[in-house]
């Protein structure tokens, strides 16, 4: 029991922490995001000029803030599953699903962007045009397992632990917060109502690290016991 009960506190620490990263990949990449330029104000051909000219600026915020972050996401996910788990089994196992899919498909984003730049920079010097059709494949990708088009995962996700966190196992508080958070991101993915998304993600720069403190607070506490069914 207790190796039970220190292995659960370690998972509230990583978990904790997990979440303040993510906060702080948000924070990190916005200064390299906005300097970059707007991606989607701009032709295919000047999108491919800054890609050029910003390579190993964007690649960096790529990877912070999409295959790092969607590898800590699924462990945060993980983490809250173990959290939820005695005080709402199956929403906390439904959360966990989806925050794992969430992370996989910013994984996935990230590595198609990095990769797919590689390829469109490498080429731009000698054949702008070919560069800038074969970005023009690649970039729909990126954007839709992204999250371009709604946070229609990480709004179901922050909705489901929210819902799950209120029943006593999370800080009310942040559980209102948590509330808006994802219904902004599920709105999100209804066309006249995309801007939302922008909500979404102002919000979870308060609701990462209000969860990770949190999580990191109740692994100094003794957690509680969960007695397993004897089977014979």
């Amino acid at each position: 029991m207790r190796t039970s009960e220190t292995s659960a506190i370690t998972l509230q620490k990583v978990g904790g922490v997990a979440a303040l990263y993510l906060a702080a990949a948000y924070l990190a990449a916005m200064p390299i995001f906005y300097f970059a330029g707007d991606l989607d104000e701009q032709t295919p051909a000047e999108k491919v000029t800054m890609l050029a000219t910003h390579r190993w600026a964007m690649q960096a915020a790529y990877l912070a803030t999409y295959v790092v972050f969607g590898i800590v996401l699924a462990v945060l996910a993980v983490a809250l599953h173990d959290r939820l788990r005695t005080a709402a089994p199956v929403l906390g196992r439904i959360a966990a699903v989806v925050g794992v899919l969430w992370g996989t498909a910013l994984l996935a984003s990230g590595l198609i962007f990095n990769a797919g730049m590689g390829a469109v920079v490498d080429i731009y010097p000698t054949d702008p045009g070919r560069a800038t059709s074969l970005w023009q494949a690649i970039e729909p990708v990126t954007q839709g397992l992204g999250g371009a088009d709604g946070e229609l995962l990480g709004g179901l996700w922050v909705l489901l632990v929210t819902i799950a966190g209120l029943r006593g196992v999370l800080p009310r508080r942040l559980g209102w917060l948590g509330l808006v958070v994802g219904i902004a991101g599920l709105i999100s993915v209804i066309p006249p109502l995309q801007s939302a998304v922008y909500v979404f993600g102002l919000l979870q720069l308060v609701w990462f690290p209000w969860l990770g403190i949190s999580l990191l607070r109740t692994s100094r506490q003794p957690m509680p016991r969960v007695v397993e069914p004897i089977t014979v």
